[in-house]
């Protein structure tokens, strides 16, 4: 049975990759996450793991936050202290073919969530937001004051466009307290094994398509594009460990908590390493780390893809207290790791 004097937290999102590992991370904080998500690009077998790494009951609904008499309920059910917003569509390349369907969910989402949670007095606000905001910046590695460039993908737009609405809800009410965090890219699993990411069909991130190729599931990684201006001509990224990414929301959540009760503040983080890696550089990193060979073939470019990014993290060094504390490589292997599970489980 749920610990019933923990504090709670509304995560939207929280069977997905990102959403269970904080989930992981809010408990081990003494909070109560309580998970919501529609399992349209995530399993409930999610929320199986965070219970088995916490030893707790961790309350789930199937609900889609676009559903307004649903959601209503739900808050009326809890007595969240904040909301932790992962829920949306998020693969840049799918963005590009469906803007239309990115734009009802990603930015109406938002706007039902926000709805619903001021007229239940609700005004702790961390919304995972993006490094695509700032479309293909100017300087590197880029800071929270950067101004956003025409964004790459509808993906980067929905995310600027809710940063956008979340900065007017917060004048609006007046005492809203919203932590903007702009994460760069999320890799590896909990070291456990019991949860990490698990796209449903082909994936689009670079790490799950990578470990299921050298698994055999897939024939070969396709590396999009090879002639950029870069040193070794692949794409660059800041590649942070989800942990360190899910206390970043901890960290995030604490933060608001602490702001005024009177007075609204809204304020951006990068989460980031500060460090960038190219795609050959990742795949090196892999065989460094895992012992494994990755097979893999040059390809084009990809449409919507930034050439480089990576993060000034000190923002949240300093206000947050947070930087990162796991490796490039440990993040790869608990990648693999999470990968031979669902070889063993025949979950791929």
């Amino acid at each position: 049975m749920a610990d019933s004097s923990r504090p709670k937290v509304l995560v939207t999102g929280g069977a997905g990759y990102i959403g269970s590992h904080t989930a992981v991370a809010l408990h081990e904080a003494g909070f109560m996450p309580v998970l919501v998500d529609n399992l349209q690009n995530s399993k409930a077998s999610a929320v199986d793991g965070v219970q088995a790494i916490v030893g707790d009951d961790i309350p789930f609904d199937t609900l889609d936050i676009r559903n307004a008499p649903e959601l209503n309920a739900l808050f009326g059910k809890h007595d969240f202290l904040g909301v932790l917003h992962f829920a949306s569509y998020k693969a840049v390349g799918e963005s590009m073919v469906k803007p239309a369907m990115y734009a009802a969910n990603n930015v109406g989402g938002l706007g039902v969530l926000l709805e619903v949670a001021s007229a239940h007095d609700v005004d702790n606000i961390v919304f995972s937001s993006s490094c695509t905001v700032y479309g293909e910046p100017e300087d590197m590695p880029v800071v929270e004051s950067a101004p956003f460039q025409r964004a790459e993908s509808p993906y980067g737009w929905t995310k600027q466009a809710c940063e956008r609405i979340l900065e007017d809800h917060a004048a609006a009410l007046g005492a809203a307290h919203v932590a903007l965090l702009r994460y760069f890219n999320p890799i590896g699993a909990h070291p456990s094994a019991h949860i990490g990411e698990l796209p449903l069909g082909v994936p689009n991130n670079l790490i799950p398509f990578l470990t299921q190729a050298v698994s055999g599931i897939r024939k070969a990684l396709t590396v999009f594009g090879g002639d950029y201006d870069t040193p070794d001509g692949t794409c660059i990224r800041d590649y942070l460990h989800v942990m360190d990414l899910a206390e970043a929301h901890v960290a995030a959540l604490q933060w608001c908590l602490a702001q005024p009760d009177d007075a609204s503040v809204i304020r951006p983080f990068n989460l980031g390493t500060g460090k960038g890696a190219s795609v050959l550089e990742v795949i090196q990193g892999f065989e460094r780390a895992t012992g494994q060979k990755v097979p893999y073939t040059m390809g084009d470019r990809r449409e919507g893809d930034v050439v480089a990014i990576w993060a000034d993290p000190s923002r949240a060094a300093e206000e947050l207290g947070w930087r990162t504390t796991r490796s490039l490589e440990t993040s790869l292997a608990d990648a693999w790791r999470w990968q031979e599970k669902l070889n063993q489980e025949g979950s791929n």
